[in-house]
């Protein structure tokens, strides 16, 4: 059974449901998920899992992502991105670079978000896009999120200097909202602004240069095989004969050189754990004096082990 990550290079126009559709017809199976969401009108890195890696995406969501992204300054849309309609128009003739940059320093390190209101967050159980296009005014909570690089690139005027477009690479916390920095920022200068570009180049270990577009993947399904996408994506651990077959069968060994310490494996940050031939057993966390399998993926064992380890978390991006 094909198993592993597809790095893909999303396209333009698609929603990231229609890419796991794609790719299930292209794997042929129908296990398929993607760790996190890409606006229609984004492009870039799409993590999807195909069959057992679809177990590991849960742990792919958490991590940081990086993009690269057109501001444009001197007019909001109800969406905060091109697809909206502009809702008011200010001109930006008078914001200097000097401007630009000190409302970027703003907006970098830990920060307050409000979500865009047209985001897929659920309010009373219905998404928040839906509310919006239905006519009711939502109103979001802010939340924490982390921008570690806030970096401009380019400042191009445009429209007699009426518009400012700032070319910016953002890497960032999961859960951040570039369309809301571009809000932010452009309210910040008083003139309001929206996101007119969007490119995913970066999802935690897993770059744009392992991208493959769709066509490309239709021509050479290129996967990740799992015990590659685990290496990157967190900590290591070489099993011995002994451990493995003790973990195969979802049995706790002695725990990793980390236990104790603020860097031990948990159920939400685990160890990847690896047999002597380099295959992917497990998932475990520290628990005192013994590691415990989170999830265990060993080929001949996995029902019995199933029954010893905690349940997985369902597979983020999981398309019915």
């Amino acid at each position: 059974m094909l198993s592993g990550l597809v790095i893909v290079d999303k396209p333009q126009g698609w929603t990231s449901h229609d890419v796991v559709g794609r790719m299930r017809r292209l794997a042929g199976t129908r296990k398929v998920g993607h760790a996190g969401t890409l606006d229609p009108m984004a492009t870039g890195v799409l993590v999807v899992g195909i069959n057992k890696a679809t177990r590991l995406l849960t742990y792919i969501v958490g991590t940081s992502k990086t993009y690269t992204a057109t501001i444009r300054l001197g007019e909001s849309t109800v969406t905060d991105d091109a697809e909206g309609e502009v809702t008011a128009t200010h001109s930006a003739a008078r914001i200097t670079e000097d401007d630009v940059r000190a409302g970027v320093t703003a907006l970098t390190g830990e920060i307050e978000q409000v979500p865009s209101s047209v985001s897929a967050i659920k309010v009373n159980g219905e998404r928040a896009y839906a509310r919006v296009r239905s006519g009711e005014e939502v109103k979001l909570a802010a939340r924490p999120v982390t921008i570690h690089r806030f970096e401009i690139h380019e400042l191009r005027p445009a429209r007699d200097g009426e518009v400012l477009d700032v070319d910016v690479t953002v890497e960032c916390s999961s859960g951040t909202y570039i369309r809301a920095l571009a809000r932010d920022l452009g309210n910040a200068l008083g003139v309001g602004g929206h996101l007119t570009a969007l490119r995913r180049t970066q999802v935690g270990p897993y770059s744009l240069d392992q991208a493959r577009t769709l066509e490309q993947l239709a021509d050479e399904l290129k996967v990740l095989e799992m015990s590659q996408a685990a290496r990157a994506l967190m900590p290591n651990r070489e099993l011995t004969a002994e451990e493995t077959t003790e973990i195969s069968f979802g049995r706790r060994i002695a725990a990793g050189a980390t236990a104790g310490t603020s860097a031990a494996a948990t159920a939400d940050s685990p160890t990847a754990a690896f047999g002597p031939d380099g295959t992917l057993v497990a998932l475990l966390a520290d628990t005192g004096n013994y590691a415990k399998p989170v999830l265990v993926f060993a080929p001949d064992n996995e029902k019995r082990a199933a029954a010893a380890a905690p349940e997985a978390p369902p597979a983020p991006g999981q398309a019915d």
